[in-house]
């Protein structure tokens, strides 16, 4: 009995094992963080403006562990995005790591989806004299869905990145009274190789 359940292990371990891979990608993403307004009118009246997006990039690594047709797809992304205000731009750079569960559904064809962890690393603004302070939080918590294909060692990808929680970006001085609202919504267009 006890040689039949390592056996077991074994099969199921090397059945594992054969369906781990890891690799690079990166890609374009499109989108744009929240609203920016501006409380400095004399009225009290706030000034909306609505983020336009913008395109931005992403590079990083991942890895898979699939069994029977599902896998598990943990990420480690550095991602810029930047989104437009009027005449001002907005960039945010952060690391993502999505953690997914995929189903591989037609052939080549796979779905996915999971959470994805935020770290903020830097935002600014550019072609203004505002000056924006660091997030409320540098961690945060969002989401991805989408499909992709897998080709021999090449992948393509489509996802809809979303936040859960707000997370603002305040004025840097008390003279300037500004908020961002720094969650991305985002399509992301990624091209994958994994090594083995």
């Amino acid at each position: 009995m006890k040689k039949l359940i390592l056996a077991a292990f074994l099969i199921v371990g090397t059945g594992v094992m054969a369906q781990t891979s890891y690799g690079i990608k990166g890609g374009l993403n499109y989108g744009a963080t929240g609203d920016y307004e501006n409380f400095s009118d004399i009225a009290g009246d706030a000034t909306t403006i609505e983020g336009k997006s913008k395109t931005g990039y992403h590079l990083g690594g991942f890895a898979r562990f699939g069994f029977l047709g599902i896998f598990l797809q943990p990420e480690l992304m550095y991602t810029r995005l930047n989104t437009e205000y009027g005449s001002i731009d907005y960039k945010l750079d952060k690391i993502d790591a999505p953690i997914l569960l995929g189903v591989n559904i037609l052939g080549p064809l796979n779905i996915k989806a999971g959470p994805s962890f935020q770290y903020i690393l830097k935002n600014e603004l550019e072609n203004s004299n505002l000056k924006v302070s660091d997030v409320e939080n540098d961690i945060t918590l969002g989401y991805q869905l989408g499909a992709g294909v897998s080709l021999g060692r090449l992948g393509f990808d489509v996802r809809y990145e979303g936040a859960f929680t707000e997370n603002t970006a305040f004025s840097d001085t008390a003279s300037e009274n500004f908020s961002i609202d720094s969650r991305p919504s985002q399509w992301i267009f990624s091209l994958a190789y994994s090594f083995n």
